[in-house]
């Protein structure tokens, strides 16, 4: 059975089971602990989840969890293709009503990605992830997820002359939410891209319609400071150069950092000030990492690394040890399940100088794609 197959009947399996993600994540309250996210803001979760179709859970779908804040809060995170029964449910939502933006915007992503010979599918493939501000920072409920793609049928390396590639996949975020890209914006793009190292790739590309307009880009693959400095000075970085260099030194000292990534924001003036940062360390590099779903890998000597920092709870660091898990079988009244549990990443924020904020990215997949 292909992955493909697979996804069909662990959707058409969920969909006995419940009508909403809600429902779905109600089950499995008992496995989050309340230090990373506490009661309330579960039920706010809960509330963003009632809204959304159960087979979303046949994707890899998880939390941003804010390891700095003391507060056990967390956004929501879900992924979908189109083909799927999730994806009729957006382009069904989308036909009857015109006023839902969220809707609107996946049904006219997928429309691109299954045209007949499409370009878009093939850097992107078929998927799209959503993210759902949760707690503090929650709009309306009016507002539109940040909606991200990443290049994992033809990935986009620096030095590879893939300018147009890059061009193509802005254009389709940035017009499915009703963004004309100006010509400023597309140079600032366009400069991002002929910065990076040959042995760089552009990870993801990301828009959040509801916060201050921004092309969010994800490129990993750094081999040393070096070339991130240089990167971040090629691309116009208004930071201090120095904040960087002195995480990244930190990190080194606890931790076998061989790698990093950068994540930065690209607006009409140039480049945003903040900058996102992910150390990898050896035990979790591959260079076919996929987004949200990784291999269990080690994450404890990065999680022994963050914990010296005064930035984070140490509570929640040592929560989110217990969330890596081997893969766990579950029987519902629909048969037998599979459930994996991981880290996908850690972002360290950087702003004004400093460290700011640091963040833990999980996910949870669930699969009825079970051997007898």
């Amino acid at each position: 059975m292909n992955i493909d197959e697979a996804v069909t009947l662990t959707e058409e399996r969920l969909a006995v089971e419940g009508g909403t993600m809600g429902d779905l994540l109600g089950h499995f309250r008992n496995r989050i602990s309340p230090v990373l996210i506490g009661d309330p803001e579960w039920e706010l979760v809960l509330g963003r989840a009632r809204k959304l179709p159960i087979t979303l859970g046949a994707l890899p779908f998880g939390f941003e969890l804010p390891l700095h804040a003391r507060q056990p809060s967390a956004d929501f995170g879900v992924s979908l293709a189109s083909g799927t029964r999730s994806a009729a449910f957006f382009e069904e939502c989308a036909a009857e009503d015109p006023a839902d933006q969220t809707a609107r915007a996946i049904a006219q992503l997928f429309r691109r990605m299954d045209a007949e010979d499409s370009p878009l599918r093939e850097i992107v493939g078929r998927k799209v992830m959503l993210e759902y501000d949760i707690g503090p920072a929650r709009h309306d409920e009016g507002s539109l997820p940040g909606m991200f793609l990443r290049p994992g049928e033809r990935p986009i390396l620096g030095a590879r002359g893939q300018g147009n590639d890059v061009g193509l996949v802005v254009d389709a975020l940035a017009s499915c939410v009703g963004w004309e890209l100006t010509g400023a914006e597309r140079r600032n793009i366009e400069r991002t891209y002929l910065a990076q190292p040959a042995d760089t790739r552009m990870d993801s590309f990301g828009v959040f319609p509801s916060r201050s307009r921004a092309i969010r880009l994800a490129v990993m693959g750094f081999r040393s400071e070096r070339e991130v400095s240089s990167y971040l000075e090629d691309t116009g970085w208004p930071g201090e150069l120095a904040a960087v260099h002195s995480v990244i030194s930190r990190f080194k000292e606890r931790a076998q950092v061989v790698r990093s990534g950068v994540n930065i924001d690209v607006v009409e003036d140039g480049v945003g000030p903040t900058l996102g940062l992910t150390l990898i360390v050896k035990q979790r590099y591959t260079k076919s990492s996929r987004y949200w779903l990784d291999g269990l890998t080690d994450w404890q000597p990065f999680l022994g690394a963050l914990d010296d920092e005064d930035l984070v709870v140490s509570a929640k660091v040592a929560a989110l040890a217990d969330w890596v898990s081997t893969p766990t079988t579950l029987f519902a009244k629909s048969g037998r399940y599979v459930l994996l549990r991981g880290i996908h990443h850690i972002k360290l924020v950087i702003a004004g100088g400093r460290l700011r904020q640091a963040k833990a990215y999980v996910f949870m997949v669930l699969s009825a794609a079970v051997s007898s």
